[in-house]
């Protein structure tokens, strides 16, 4: 690898905010990283070499600051989500409990097996996707609360069971993987709150702050790639060393300087760099020479807004909303990721998964439009204006 070819994957990663600077639409960033690297990569010209191994573990690394973002927007100190959790919670155990019935539907139907990968995908949500949608909207009401717990339930379990899905055979060696990185990340929630108390911990954050050190900035980095490393030596995805690090600056709600820094660092350089990367990977071409791939795609779009509209109306919610939840964006990417380092799935078969989560980003969309317009107070009626008073009639 190049500075040259570097420069031009940092590049293409602009398609996404040109794509997403219209107005009429919101248009997640994400969606043009991903076509760039389609057009770049083994689907279109050939020119980013994916397989690289510098570009690969640069592509891992942007895979685990997606995973901390992703994270970072659960909104877990929200006092008003807690409210909401008790029926968000109960449409994600809906959904959760049909999925395995969808993904057993697209295997059968494709003949492709995975029917443990398409249940996860069915299942799975994106806060990183409808919290903005949402914000963007500024709906906040009840239905809208209900929509972000549920979303965030799913999450977070379809994240933990994306390791599980794609090597069942090393489901023991992943779970006791899994464990490890979720003790780690409580001691260091642990930790980080029991020292933010003290007045030498302010002191040094006010002096970083002033010099600009970005000493909350390195700590996070440190730790998340400690964790990515722990993660790798114990036999389970950084994925879940990204989210798990994600969910502790969350939990302990780290200063917005930290926020700002992380979304530098990852929405301008990692995480762009891995959609590029995963776009690169992608084999569109053979979707078309594959029907049943083609299939697949259709299959899990169908199922997806079936199951949530299920959901939607088993728990009392609006359609709108089963239409919002059906977002996914961090699971998609981690199944596509893993799999193809796994030779688990094809880049064909990435290519569906990623395709069929695109269209999920337009649903959402959709459903948020649909959203707003229903919760909107109807205009108040024109009042009559009074007209001339009649003239007196002399007794």
């Amino acid at each position: 690898m190049s500075l040259g070819s570097l420069a031009l994957i940092v590049t293409a990663g602009l398609a996404g905010p040109l794509l997403a600077a219209s107005r009429r639409a919101f248009v997640p960033v994400v969606v043009g990283e991903i076509c760039a690297g389609v057009v770049l990569g083994r689907s279109g010209f050939d020119v980013i070499d994916a397989d690289n191994a510098t570009i690969s573990f640069l592509a891992e690394a942007g895979f685990a600051m997606l995973m901390l973002t992703v994270g970072m927007h659960v909104p877990l100190r929200d006092g008003r989500l807690r409210r909401a959790l008790g029926p968000g919670a109960l449409a994600a155990g809906v959904v959760a409990i049909a999925a395995p019935v969808g993904g057993l539907v697209v295997a059968e139907l494709t003949g492709t097996g995975h029917v443990a990968i398409y249940a996860v995908l069915l299942a799975s949500g994106s806060a990183a996707i409808v919290l903005p949608m949402l914000q963007e909207r500024k709906l906040d009401g009840p239905e809208a609360l209900a929509v972000i717990a549920q979303v965030t339930v799913a999450d977070v379990a379809a994240i933990l069971a994306v390791p599980l899905a794609l090597q069942p055979s090393r489901a023991a060696h992943a779970a006791g993987g899994g464990l490890l990185i979720a003790a780690c990340a409580l001691t260091l929630f642990l930790v980080a709150r029991s020292l933010r108390p003290r007045p030498w911990d302010h002191r040094l954050r006010h002096r970083s702050k002033e010099r600009g050190w970005a000493l909350d900035l390195r700590l996070s980095l440190a730790v998340l790639f400690g964790l990515a490393w722990i993660a790798q030596q114990s036999g389970t995805s950084v994925l879940l060393a990204g989210f798990g690090m994600g969910l502790v600056v969350a939990a302990i709600g780290g200063p917005k300087r930290l926020s700002t820094q992380v979304r530098g660092v990852a929405e301008g350089f990692f995480v762009p760099l891995f959609f590029v990367v995963l776009g690169a990977r992608l084999d569109v071409s053979a979707l078309f020479d594959h029907p049943d791939l083609l299939l697949v795609t259709a299959a899990l779009i169908v199922l997806n807004v079936v199951i949530h509209a299920f959901a939607a109306l088993a728990t009392r919610q609006p359609l709108p909303a089963g239409l919002i939840a059906t977002a996914q964006l961090g699971v998609p990417a981690a199944v596509v990721q893993i799999g193809l380092q796994e030779h688990v799935i094809t880049p064909a078969l990435g290519a569906a998964v990623t395709l069929a989560a695109l269209a999920t980003l337009g649903l959402c969309a959709g459903g948020t439009a649909l959203l707003a317009r229903r919760t909107q107070p109807l205009p108040a009626p024109a009042t009559a204006q009074p007209g001339p008073s009649p003239p007196r009639v002399a007794a």
